[in-house]
Parts: structure tokens; sequence; C-alpha cells
């Protein structure tokens, strides 16, 4: 990295961290308490109810959601935004999930946060991810290649003193990863995987079928055909998965909750 380039990073974060406490010097903690009717703001007003996840996070959020995001944030082992953390446990309090499946696990954040979340709410830890575990990136991803991404994702969860969960080593298009879609119905269903279009599609069409009645799939980086206008430490998402929203079956699926570039898909029991 050129000296220009980490100055440039440098006083970026630095800008973002400003903005951070000006935001959160606004808020009241008292009235930043979300209840599921509150759920409908997300859709008709997504940056404002983004700016309140984000004070949730640091206002309200329990401590030990707190620092299991700081221990990702620290050393580049995940990725996201704080108010993602709010998204996880609004949506594990409201649903109480008893199987959890990730398509695209990079090194385990997401998929340990909701075995704490299921433990926190008298579950069993039961959740599964499918990811290649390597750094192969898509047209908008690149991925470190000094990570053994399988390993790192057992040792997170052992920091948290969660068990250790079910993993697939391969890519959401192959047929053992199908096999291990359509081998159950799941309750919540998290797509993060390759960010290609014709990727996310297949993930989906995958993924919808599996899905219990009543049960969620949370599509990420699909925010960029919403009128969310992220703050300058979020980012509204990629095309692909954009794309992909808009073209769900809305009589098979009803969107209930957006956060940032993260949208929330429930499915229509028959």
């Amino acid at each position: 990295m050129s000296a220009i380039s980490f100055l440039k990073g440098w006083f970026n974060v630095q800008r973002q961290k400003r903005v951070k406490r000006a935001i959160l010097k606004q808020m009241d903690s008292a009235a930043l308490e979300i209840q599921r009717s509150d759920w409908r703001d997300s859709l008709s007003h997504p940056t404002e109810f983004y700016l309140r996840c984000f004070g949730f996070f640091h206002l309200q959020l329990p401590i030990s959601l707190k620092e299991h995001r700081a221990y990702f944030s620290q050393s580049r082992r995940g990725f996201g935004e704080d108010a993602f953390h709010v998204m996880w446990f609004l949506l594990f309090r409201e649903f109480r999930p008893l199987n959890f499946l990730e398509i695209g696990v990079y090194r385990g954040q997401t998929l340990s946060l909701a075995a704490m979340l299921q433990q926190q709410n008298s579950l069993k830890p039961a959740v599964t991810g499918i990811s290649p575990f390597e750094s192969a990136g898509d047209s908008v991803s690149r991925y470190r290649r000094d990570v053994d991404y399988f390993q790192d994702t057992l040792i997170n969860f052992q920091q948290f003193d969660l068990p250790a969960p079910e993993l697939l080593k391969a890519y959401s298009t192959d047929e053992r990863a199908a096999d291990m879609i359509s081998s159950q119905r799941w309750d919540c269903i998290y797509i993060d995987g390759n960010h290609d279009y014709e990727i996310v599609l297949q993930d989906w069409q995958n993924c919808a079928q599996a899905l219990a009645d009543g049960g969620i799939i949370v599509l990420d980086d699909s925010g960029l055909t919403t009128e969310y206008q992220p703050p300058i430490f979020s980012t509204e998402g990629h095309p692909g998965p954009s794309r992909m929203a808009q073209e769900i079956d809305r009589s098979k699926f009803r969107e209930i909750l957006q956060v940032g570039h993260n949208r929330v898909f429930q499915k229509i029991g028959s």
C-alpha cells in the first residue's frame, strides 16, 4: 500500500468516526426500542430506520452482541455493519428460528451470531454454512489468500464457546450444495455468497424452495433499487442481488424488513 493510499484510508476512517459520534449525540437512548410494528418504517423510510438501528446497536444492544461485533471487526475478520447485528437480533427475537442456513460464510461472523442468538433465545444452536472456504471472489469482491477460512471459522466459534457448526466446503452451485439445501425445511436462510446475478438467482431459487412456510430469507447487498441512501459508513449493495430482489414473486414472498442493503423476505404459507 502506498503512503498516499494509507493516508486516504486513515482520513476516511477518522471522518466516519466523527460522523458516527455526531449521529449518536443526537439520539435519545430511551426512544430507540424497535417493536415489530416499527418494521414497516424500514420499507418506507429505509435510511432513517437504518440510523435507528445504528443507534440501537450502540445504546441498547446487549453487550455480548456488541463484543461479538467488535471481535469480528478486528483484523478484518468480518465485513458487515453495526446495524446488521441489530437486524439479526430483531429477527431472532421475533421468529426464534430453530435452524439457520448461510450461503457464503467467509470467516463465520453471521453464522456464529446466529448460534449465539439461538442460545440467548433458549434454543439449541443449529446452524449450517455452505461456502468454498477459499479466496475465490466474484465481479465485485476480492478476498485474502493467506487465511484457512474453514479452520478460521471453527476457531471463531470456539472463541465464543459455541458448538461447531455444520459446514459444507462447496460452491453453492455444486450438486452437493443443492442437496444440502434441499435436505430439510429451513426457518431462516441468509444468502451472502457470490454477488453475480446468475449465481444469486440460482441461490434464491434453491433456497426459496427449501424454506419453510412462514420462514425468512435475508438477501445481502440488495439495496440499490430501494430508497436507501447510505451514510458514509455504510454501502447500498451490488447490482446482482439488487436485481434479484426486484424479481422476487410477491405472491409467494412479502418483504417485511430492510436494514441498509439487507432485505428480509417472508415466505407466504400455502
